[in-house]
């Protein structure tokens, strides 16, 4: 336990697993304290809505409680209990089928985002809603949750060159609707 001068906020998150692995509540309690944030904005970039993203985070978390002993320090925290939440978020879409499509091979992934209005001021998430579902998912799981293509493929259940195909174009078109290039291209095709 840190001693009377030395507060968990001022640990690193090695040490604050250290001390969760022992029994310290508290010390896992910092570990949600800075990265629940990020998890949830992972969860929404996924297309979770914000109630559900806070159940998946939360979900995760106790997943990674439970799981603590596991955690190496290998990697960062942040990225091992976002792949939790990644997989956690995908198992529920998939209990919902609401995804069934990617379950089904063959069948088109390409449905756009909601179209976002003239002069709005584009920011990432919003940017995110204009990729199809299967981009948005493979772009999130790689850059968002930290996965490797394969460890998306497999999550996924598509094959590796599928998530390759959607993680490149999906950055192609965050790049483009992210430049004041990009931004003023899309202003003048939805007018024309």
């Amino acid at each position: 336990m840190p001693g009377d001068t030395t507060t968990y906020a001022s640990l690193h998150d090695v040490e604050l697993c250290r001390f969760a692995v022992s029994g310290e509540g508290r010390a896992f309690g910092e570990l949600v304290r800075r990265h629940g944030s990020g998890v949830r904005t992972l969860l929404r970039r996924m297309g979770a809505q914000p109630a559900e993203a806070d159940d998946v985070a939360q979900d995760a978390f106790l997943t990674a409680f439970e799981r603590i002993a596991e955690f190496r320090g290998e990697g960062a925290f942040a990225g091992w209990v976002k792949r939790i939440a990644a997989r956690l978020y995908l198992g529920r879409l998939k209990r919902d089928r609401r995804l069934k499509a990617l379950d089904d091979a063959g069948i088109d992934l390409e449905t756009p985002g909601e179209a976002d209005e003239p002069g709005d001021r584009l920011d990432l998430d919003e940017a995110l809603k204009g990729l199809s579902t299967a981009e948005r998912l493979c772009v999130s799981m790689c850059y968002g949750a930290g996965l490797s293509h394969n460890e998306a493929a497999e999550a996924l259940n598509l094959p590796l060159g599928t998530v390759k195909s959607h993680v490149k174009r999906g950055l192609d078109k965050l790049k483009a609707r992210l430049s004041s290039d990009g931004a003023a291209m899309e202003g003048s095709r939805s007018h024309g």
